[in-house]
């Protein structure tokens, strides 16, 4: 693996005014300083309740989103900030998206081949035949009869037409794919599949992939380390086998401890209570009202995601001195 990342980011904050102009008007904080490296060949999963700011880091990634600070390098370009949008433009076929909801994200008027060739037809420089030809490629790379290019999106099942999204993000040979709660809207079958593809296409195309879900088994299955998000902050990276086998973040240990198990049935997680508002971030740590761990210090000083053995990190008082 490649040791210079190929995603890098800093700092990153995203701020949205919300209510009514003048002094009804406040700022809530969806992403807060977060930090991370993708490195190439690997999935980095960023997992979350909903709300807490996944999401939006994967639409600031790709240019659906500015950010309000905090930097973003890809490939060695700076993204974000002054000249930001020209560097965003030189390397952006190398960066694709994949959505949650695959009917959404196609023109329901458009046949898949032109759904397809959509990212071709924007770059440009492509004739009639190498266009169909390349086409037929990608419907054959995600498994799909190359006769299916001449029909439209409602005529197949959810898991095809994810498959037509991917292809369509395969277009131009990116490094990197987004992919956005990419198997969330599929039964289990399908997602198996689907998560299956994702492997499979890793391995022949040499793709790193920021793997967004809310659903810790499918984060586990795909990923080679993971982020774990609260109220738009990191509280724990690592690699996916430390994580899983040894949670150090009391929030982490609680989605975990969450999951359901065929013995057991649903275990109840150990925190209770709501997610803080992000309009009105308490002094300390975000999740002090709920932790059960919590001590004085966490309630007036917010932890620092900080390394805290190779390849981990953890932003937690508790951990401070390990």
């Amino acid at each position: 693996m490649n040791q210079e990342p190929i995603i890098r980011v800093r700092d990153l904050r995203r701020d949205f005014t919300v209510g009514r102009r003048g002094a009804g008007r406040q700022v809530l904080r969806a992403v807060n300083d977060v930090s991370f490296d993708v490195m190439s060949g690997e999935t980095l999963g960023v997992v979350g309740e909903s709300g807490s700011g996944k999401s939006t880091i994967g639409r600031m990634l790709v240019g659906l989103l500015p950010s309000s600070g905090g930097s973003i390098e890809l490939f060695g370009e700076t993204i974000t900030g002054r000249g930001g949008a020209q560097a965003l433009a030189r390397v952006r076929h190398r960066l694709q998206f994949v959505f949650q909801d695959p009917h959404a994200s196609m023109n329901p008027r458009m046949r898949v081949a032109d759904v397809i060739a959509e990212p071709i037809d924007v770059r440009g420089g492509w004739s009639r035949k190498d266009r169909a030809d390349r086409v037929a490629e990608l419907l054959e790379i995600v498994g799909l009869s190359g006769d299916f290019a001449d029909r439209f999106p409602h005529e197949f099942s959810g898991g095809q037409r994810q498959r037509i999204v991917i292809a369509r993000a395969l277009a131009l040979d990116p490094s990197i794919v987004v992919c956005d709660e990419a198997v969330a809207a599929l039964d289990v079958s399908m997602q198996a599949q689907v998560i299956n593809l994702l492997m499979d296409l890793q391995d022949k195309l040499g793709l790193s992939y920021l793997f967004i879900a809310h659903d810790l088994a499918v984060v586990r299955a795909v990923s080679t380390r993971i982020a774990v998000l609260y109220a738009g902050e990191i509280v724990e990276l690592a690699e996916r086998r430390a994580l899983y086998e040894d949670p150090k973040h009391p929030y982490t240990q609680a989605l975990l401890a969450a999951i359901p198990r065929p013995q057991a049935g649903v275990r109840k997680p150990p925190i209770r209570g709501e997610v803080p508002s992000l309009l009105n971030r308490p002094a300390g740590c975000c999740l002090c009202a709920r932790c059960p761990h919590a001590f004085d210090r966490c309630r007036v000083e917010a932890p620092r995601l900080r390394e805290i053995s190779p390849g981990r990190k953890v932003a937690c008082h508790l951990h401070e001195g390990s």
